[in-house]
């Protein structure tokens, strides 16, 4: 795997470069790739406009490549898109409202960036209600990007000749549920009786600088059960699924290898224009690209680090300040990981090493 800062480019069929004969090419084994990034928010015009019209075309550019060359490219939608309409939720503060309509033109970027599938499931996704979100599926579909979130809302198609699935869940009404473990357990495992591929998405977990760390139980936020992500995460796993991704933190969290499946405990925020803090650590717009096996297993994969710089939108990072900070934070929570996550993100799994011998 390759990575060039210069122009954004990855190279990422494989860790190490091999020459084949043409010959040989219809022998390789199928990798499948996913871009994966956390929380997306291109502007709201709700309760007052923050964006011109300008705004939004050029937030998304400098990541373009990095996701168009993915097989599957996704991301999680704050707030839904939508021209007019009252909100459902009340507003107390017009000065810090957390109600977001984006104009529905914005999905054109979304487009262009090359996003194939995007999440529905989250605390924003019904801020109009779900005439909102409805629209947010509607507006999403017409420009060819498919959608997960809404109870029994999956999206299914084939990649490479492989059939893929994506659902979201999230501990919000009327999203495919996160706290119901059993049901969601059934949902994957009829899921993966059918499809090559699964990948879950849940929003979930605490918010902010004092949740970088997964606690391994129930988190509670402002009195609402966010669910224990550990226990949902494994258990999707063992029903089925092959990539767990999660968001909602609004920073970044540890990576798992899980029977050798991937769960990404929270990618942060990505770009997110206005109404999100972004400093510090909710700056950090990681995304993951993971290489997968046709049978799930995770191969090996990368942490592109990136991060918001207002009035921007997610930039190159040459620090690599999120690829470090995820490369900690597994090492603490997972410390017997066979993950090796380097400097600047490539992430690599360990051999295990057979016990010696005994001389007799």
């Amino acid at each position: 795997m390759v990575f060039l800062t210069g122009i954004g480019l990855l190279l990422s069929s494989a860790c190490t470069t091999t020459v084949t004969q043409p010959s040989e090419q219809k022998t390789l084994p199928v990798r499948l790739q996913i871009a994966a990034v956390g929380d997306i928010m291109l502007g709201t015009d709700f309760p007052r406009k923050t964006h011109d019209e300008e705004t939004g075309v050029g937030l998304l550019v400098d990541i373009e490549p990095l996701l168009q060359q993915a097989d599957v490219a996704f991301g999680n939608l704050e707030g839904v898109l939508l021209d007019g309409g009252e909100p459902v939720k009340k507003c107390p503060n017009p000065k810090s409202c957390y109600l977001f309509r984006t104009p529905t033109r914005f999905v054109e970027y979304l487009q262009r960036a090359g996003f194939d599938v995007m999440s529905l499931a989250n605390n924003h996704a019904r801020d109009f209600g779900e005439t909102g979100r409805s629209n947010s599926m509607r507006v999403l579909a017409d420009a060819g990007i498919r959608h997960s979130g809404r109870l029994g809302d999956v999206a299914s198609w084939t990649v490479k000749g492989l059939r893929v699935a994506v659902i979201a869940f999230a501990p919000f009404g009327g999203s495919n549920d996160m706290l119901d473990t059993p049901a969601a357990v059934e949902q994957v495992r009829e899921l993966a009786g059918k499809h090559d591929i699964v990948i879950v998405s849940f929003h979930g977990g605490g918010e902010g600088e004092d949740v970088l760390r997964i606690p391994f139980s129930k988190e509670v936020y402002y009195g609402e059960d966010r669910g224990d992500v550990v226990a949902f995460s494994r258990a999707v796993v063992d029903a089925g699924a092959d990539l767990v991704i999660g968001h909602g933190p609004h920073v970044p969290r540890a990576l798992e290898l899980y029977k050798q499946r991937l769960i990404a405990y929270s990618l942060g925020n990505f770009c997110t224009y206005w109404g999100i803090n972004v400093s510090g650590h909710r700056g950090l717009a990681p995304i993951l690209v993971a290489n997968l096996g046709k049978d799930g297993t995770f191969l090996d994969g990368r942490i592109i680090s990136t991060r918001q710089i207002r009035p921007n939108g997610p930039q190159l990072d040459s620090r690599h300040k999120a690829a470090l900070l995820m490369g900690d934070l597994t090492r603490q929570d997972f410390p017997d990981t066979s993950l090796e996550i380097g400097p600047t993100g490539l992430i690599t799994v360990r051999e295990e090493q057979s016990p010696p011998v005994a001389d007799k």
